[in-house]
This record gives C-alpha cells, sequence and structure tokens, in this order.
C-alpha cells in the first residue's frame, strides 16, 4: 500500500499521489540532472525511459524531466538531492564529489575503458560485487560510464607528445583524473562540465579532458578544434555515472509499481546508457569531422609513455584503498577483468 501523503512529506521526497481524475498519474517521479535536454544521456536514454515507465504502468506514473539543473543547486549536489528527496530521482556524475566513493574509482584509473557499453556493463557487474555498500543510502537503478575519453585543446596548444602536457590547464572530471592529469604534466582544474564553454571562451583554461558524445553540447568542435586519442582497446580514462531513485520514494510505491521501476533498472539499463554514450561519440567526431578539426591518435610507441606515466597513479590509487582498510589490488583487478570479459 502507498504511505500516507503526510509521512511521504516528512521524508521530504518530492513524491506526490493523486487520485483527483482517472487519467491523471497515481505517481509523480522528479528527475534531476546537470545537462541540457539536448544532449545524449537526456535525450536518448532518459526520456525514453520516462516514457516506458509512464507505458509500463499504465500512465499510473509520470517521470517530470528537470533538465540542466532546473530545480537549483550545482551538479555536486544532486547526489544528496536524491538522497535527501529533494527529489526522486537523479542522474550524476559520482566524480563531482571526490573522495565520497572511493571504489568506484577503480573504473576512473588511466587506460580502463574500451567501449561505453562494455565498460558500462563491467561497472554494473562492480556495482553488484563491491558497491552496494557504497551506495546503500540510494535506491540504484543503474551504473555506467562513458566512452573513451580524450584530450581537447584550444586552436594554439596542440597535444602531439606527453611533453605537450606541460603546463596545460585542462578541465579535469574527478579526483582520479586530475591526478592523472598532473602526472602527465598537465595543470588541472576541476569544475563541472557545463562550465567548460565559458571557461575556455574566456581562457580560464586550455583545454579538456570528455569523450566524444558530449562535445557538441559544449561547444568543443568550436572552443577547442585539436582532439588526442591514443592507439589500442583502452581509452585514456572514462567517468561514473549513477541513476538512483530516493529510497522513500520507492518504498513508498505499491508492489506492481515497484515492479515497472525494477523491469527498466539493472544491467539492461547500464547497457542502454553506454550504448548511447557510443552512439553520441559517433556523432561527436563527425561534428568535429565535419568542422575541419585535427584528431591526433597516437602511435603504440607514444601510447605506451602515457601509460607508463599512468601507472603510478594506479599505484597511488592501490596504497591509497589499502591506507582506508580496502584491497585496492583486488578492486582494481576485478575492475581490469570484468572489462576484458565486457569486451570480448
Amino acid at each position: 500500500m502507498l504511505r500516507p501523503i503526510f509521512l511521504v512529506a516528512l521524508s521530504g521526497a518530492a513524491f506526490t499521489v493523486s487520485g483527483a481524475a482517472a487519467l491523471a498519474a497515481e505517481v509523480t517521479l522528479k528527475l534531476h540532472q546537470f545537462l541540457p535536454p539536448q544532449a545524449t544521456i537526456p535525450s536518448k536514454v532518459l526520456q525514453p525511459w520516462a516514457e516506458k515507465i509512464k507505458a509500463d504502468s499504465g500512465g499510473r506514473i509520470e517521470v517530470e524531466l528537470y533538465p540542466a539543473m532546473q530545480l537549483g543547486g550545482k551538479p555536486a549536489d544532486l547526489i544528496d538531492q536524491v538522497k535527501d528527496g529533494v527529489v526522486d530521482l537523479s542522474w550524476t556524475l559520482l566524480g563531482y564529489t571526490p573522495g565520497r566513493f572511493p571504489k568506484s574509482e577503480a573504473f576512473e584509473l588511466p587506460f580502463m575503458v574500451t567501449t561505453g557499453e562494455a565498460t558500462s556493463l563491467a561497472f554494473q557487474d562492480y556495482y553488484e560485487k563491491h558497491l552496494k555498500d557504497e551506495l546503500a543510502d540510494y535506491h540504484v537503478l543503474a551504473v555506467h560510464t562513458h566512452g573513451p575519453g580524450l584530450i581537447h585543446t584550444i586552436a594554439a596548444k596542440p597535444v602531439q607528445k606527453l611533453e605537450d602536457m606541460q603546463g596545460l590547464k585542462l578541465r579535469g572530471t574527478s579526483k582520479v583524473i586530475n591526478q592523472m592529469l598532473e602526472a602527465m604534466g598537465a595543470s588541472p582544474v576541476g569544475m563541472p562540465v557545463t562550465a567548460v564553454p565559458e571557461s575556455l571562451s574566456k581562457s580560464v583554461i586550455d583545454g579538456s579532458v570528455v569523450p566524444w558524445e558530449v562535445t557538441p553540447a559544449i561547444k568543443i568542435a568550436e572552443l577547442a578544434p585539436n582532439h588526442t586519442g591514443f592507439s589500442g582497446k583502452s581509452g585514456l580514462y572514462t567517468g561514473t555515472f549513477i541513476f538512483a531513485m530516493n529510497k522513500d520514494s520507492y518504498d513508498a510505491l505499491p508492489d506492481d509499481l515497484k515492479k515497472v521501476i525494477d523491469a527498466n533498472s539493472g544491467k539492461e539499463l547500464a547497457r542502454l546508457f553506454g550504448k548511447a554514450m557510443d552512439e553520441g561519440d559517433i556523432r561527436g567526431k563527425d561534428i568535429a569531422d565535419k568542422a575541419g578539426n585535427t584528431t591526433f591518435i597516437l602511435d603504440d610507441t607514444e601510447t605506451a609513455r602515457w601509460k607508463t606515466a599512468g601507472e603510478a597513479v594506479t599505484k597511488a590509487w592501490i596504497a591509497e584503498m589499502d591506507g582506508k582498510g580496502l584491497d585496492g589490488t583486488t578492486l582494481h583487478k576485478d575492475a581490469l577483468a570484468l572489462i576484458e570479459q565486457h569486451s570480448q
């Protein structure tokens, strides 16, 4: 049975119930996230997911979409907004809250990611094995990653070898990725991805690391026309994402509506996120190519130099996890093995 409305209100959840009209939704869920609605994940995953939830529930669940932080706050606030019940659902980057989810950082280490789909499936499996305690405050619908991250820089500062990183002011995604950029000679600058266009236009940064997928939404092809990728099956890095529901909002659903949410959660949802990222990568690169931009793919020898620089970051992360009473070596090995398994 649904909880009484006043109990839901006391919980702080944004969950609402109405039986005013036969055709009206019984449950309205607010979904808050940081990207504009036309970006890949909002348009290709979150919107279709909301529509499917409505269809599968026979119109009993309505998911209201609030893109680009329309309900207030900063991207880093999203993880607490859904935990505290300010919203019912949020999609966000785990790395926006440095150090809070340490075991998830294994997937952010250098040269782990293969494709968005394979690495997302691996991360979902890793969640099932290692992250349920770390993410116990959330009803997790899915976790996922993006595809291979690249380096994108302004016209005057192309990156064609490791030495070109020296002194570059590059926006990084998370604590671990900033550590990687620093180990490779750059000066990392932490900021949400939505701040990148203005920071590039005002010369606050020389470039950013992001996957091809997000480049159209933040005008990378226009503002940073040099793009640097790497040889081999593994990309430079990836970011980790969570799509989560407030626990009280989920618990207040009747069992049949919980089944609707459950049927649209888990591994296949993680696959959808990853596949959308891969397709977005193709679109993003095509836009850069049509703009006449330059993409450098570093050869095997040069890529090996970057991998060597990245090894220090991995070793330091393992030591940090060991210091927290976690088994850093096992976490790293399991992440690698799961990515390898899903990449075959």
